[in-house]
């Protein structure tokens, strides 16, 4: 099957029943107990400072623990599990001294191994082909807001070289083998542009088209993102890109993120996916929301016709996505709307001319 053919499957199913994602990958890895020489490895024995939680460079230096975490959650009902990519850009890596170079290799090399994964469940089980999303995370640098608490203009990237960070990650994804962009966590909606222009410009020069699928982030019950817009203003700001999906995810529980939700699904002519939290961390910043729990409040969301893909996020495990897959099986995807033709901006807040 041609990567086309996947992508006209995955478009396909999208039409018949709601699609599952993976859950997290951070607490999965946590379980492990791995040590510095498991991030090291032997390419990067020697290597300076340290290397102890970059999960993105597992899948160059332990991918078999990548892979069975891909294997995991396809075993669990996955429709859908991401590259473990989330941070694998030139200016995150930054943090742990790692060159654009090793960025490639682990945007390349952990999307072959999902497609690996993805390909060996789809021979598996065809009746339930398996994709992949090539994890395009939100930077550890904000373009939209100020470094500097006194000085309003500070910036520590431009908006160049945010371009060009996820103009090498998109491109390793590509060439990896992934089936669609998954452009996640944004708390930033200008980072979140440099991500889409990087995909278009390499489009525009000869890079195969895929879906690209898009996932901001409300960070409190103020109901906005971190760099201040709200949930149709968000949905105003991206829908230039005709994105295969738009949702939100992280942060918030799924019983404080549903009113987000259902206010994309009302006003984006698209497909809409949440990937929420296992609920609130507690003290100990750990998530206690047991799997029958997150699948409970995510029944409700596709009993009411509010979604198209579910998933999870922050606590959520093989067992919590195994639980989701069972309890929305069945239920019809929601329709998109067609909405009028309308001059729609935003700033932080929507603005509509009809």
């Amino acid at each position: 099957m041609t990567r086309q053919d996947r992508i006209a499957t995955l478009k396909a199913a999208a039409k018949t029943r709601i699609l599952i994602l993976d859950g997290s990958w951070g607490v999965m890895i946590q379980r492990r107990g791995l040590e510095e020489h498991d991030f090291l490895g032997e390419r990067f024995k020697g290597h300076k400072g340290q290397m102890k939680g970059n999960n993105d460079i597992l899948c160059l230096t332990r991918p078999d623990i990548i892979t069975d975490l891909h294997n995991q959650y396809y075993a669990a009902g996955a429709d859908i599990s991401e590259t473990n990519t989330f941070s694998a850009t030139t200016i995150a890596m930054d943090d742990y001294h790692l060159d654009a170079q090793a960025c490639w290799d682990i945007n390349y090399e952990g999307a072959k191994l999902a497609r690996a994964a993805a390909d060996a469940w789809t021979a598996k089980e065809p009746e339930k082909p398996r994709f992949v999303a090539g994890s395009i995370g939100p930077l550890n640098k904000m373009l939209s807001m100020s470094s500097d608490v006194n000085d309003p203009g500070a910036r520590l990237v431009t908006f160049d070289q945010v371009y060009e960070a996820y103009k090498q990650q998109v491109k390793a994804l590509n060439e990896g083998g992934v089936d669609l962009y998954l452009i996640e966590t944004i708390t930033d909606t200008l980072n979140c542009k440099a991500a889409l222009k990087a995909i278009m410009d390499l489009e525009d020069e000869g890079m195969e088209q895929l879906p690209i699928w898009i996932s901001g982030t409300i960070t409190d019950r103020s109901g906005r993102t971190l760099s201040g817009q709200t949930a149709e203003a968000f949905w105003n700001s991206v829908k230039h890109a005709k994105p295969f999906a738009i949702g939100f995810n992280c942060a918030l529980g799924a019983d404080l993120m549903r009113p987000h939700i259902a206010e994309l699904a009302r006003v984006a002519d698209t497909l809409v996916a949440a990937y929420p939290n296992a609920g609130l961390p507690n003290a100990m910043g750990q998530y206690d929301e047991q799997p029958h729990e997150t699948a409970h409040e995510l029944h409700e969301w596709a009993k009411d016709g509010l979604v198209n893909i579910l998933g999870g996020c922050c606590g959520t495990t093989p067992d919590h996505i195994k639980h989701v897959a069972d309890e929305v099986r069945g239920f019809a995807p929601r329709v998109p709307p067609e909405r009028p033709k309308a001059l729609r901006l935003a700033g932080l807040e929507p603005f509509e001319l009809s």
